[in-house]
């Protein structure tokens, strides 16, 4: 049976650990004498080297591809692409403006399918953050974990893998930005616990761990000036982090923006983590492509 991920709710707990187990585990050549398409309609620094150095640490060898160069329906359909390739590779990696690219592509391909993004899910980037939390401040099971900002893909495959493995989630969103009932009730389903608070400094207060990200993820440049202002209440800066636990943590997936999300101070401060997080995507690189590659 063809393995995928999709994102983190698709997995079961057991799954999700079966995955940082791979993760942690010294690199082995998963991925022998294969191709692996890497295929990137959104441009990336931090996704695609640590995509190519997780398959060549796995034996293998990455095919990086822009999205101009295949053109998805446009030059040619999705399915198109994902028959042709899966011909030519072990799997077929993605990063997506759509995420219903990333389940077209699962329906037709008989090799596995990774998200690497889309505008719903960030399950790599949850991974890293799971691995970075669990090596620096102990079981997600028993940890606290804020978000404070926009509740967009990557707060989504958070919290999914928080409410997984046990752990309770605080969101602190603006209205129309945050996680809406249906949500909220889909995201309680998966176990944890996730609650949503009216103010950032409620979000925060006790957290063991801080995440945030960027006001205006791409393709939102449009929108800059009322983001900004929208969201000027919730730059975790360090009267805000002072409410959180004692030597709280804080993440960030980057790029930041010191000013706007995170203040200088607290991004580049001792209890930053920004830079393991940033290292750990490779880790869960790893960990993604071997659990794929498994049983598929």
């Amino acid at each position: 049976m063809t393995r995928h991920l999709v994102d983190i709710a698709s997995l079961s707990a057991v799954q999700l650990r079966e995955i940082l187990n791979f993760s942690i585990e010294a690199p082995k050549a998963a991925l022998s004498g294969k191709g692996v398409a890497l295929i990137f309609e959104k441009p990336s620094n931090r996704t695609r080297h640590s995509m190519e150095m997780a398959v060549v640490q796995l034996g293998g060898h990455p095919v990086y591809t822009r999205g101009e160069e295949i053109g998805l329906d446009m030059r040619e359909s999705v399915e198109d692409v994902t028959r042709i390739m899966a011909g030519y590779h072990a799997v077929i990696a993605a990063r997506v403006f759509r995420h219903s690219f990333i389940e077209r592509m699962v329906a037709v391909s008989d090799v596995p399918i990774i998200n690497m993004l889309s505008d719903a899910s960030h399950p790599l980037q949850a991974l890293a953050d799971v691995i970075t939390m669990e090596e620096l401040v102990g079981s997600v099971s028993g940890l606290t974990v804020a978000w404070i900002g926009d509740y967009n893909n990557v707060a989504r495959s958070l919290t999914e893998a928080v409410c997984l493995l046990g752990g309770t989630m605080s969101l602190g969103c603006p209205s129309a930005y945050d996680a809406d009932d249906d949500e909220l009730a889909r995201l309680a389903s998966l176990g944890g616990s996730v609650r949503q608070c009216a103010s950032p400094q409620e979000a925060i207060a006790g957290a063991d761990v801080v995440h945030t990200d960027t006001w205006i993820s791409m393709g939102q440049e449009k929108e800059s000036a009322m983001r900004r202002k929208i969201f000027s209440k919730y730059c975790v800066n360090a009267s805000l982090m002072a409410l959180a636990a004692p030597n709280a943590k804080f993440m960030h997936c980057m790029p930041a923006h010191r000013g706007e999300e995170v203040s200088a101070d607290v991004f580049d401060g001792p209890n930053s983590v920004v830079i393991q997080q940033g290292h750990h995507r490779l880790t869960a690189a790893r960990g993604a492509l071997k659990w794929v590659m498994e049983k598929s």
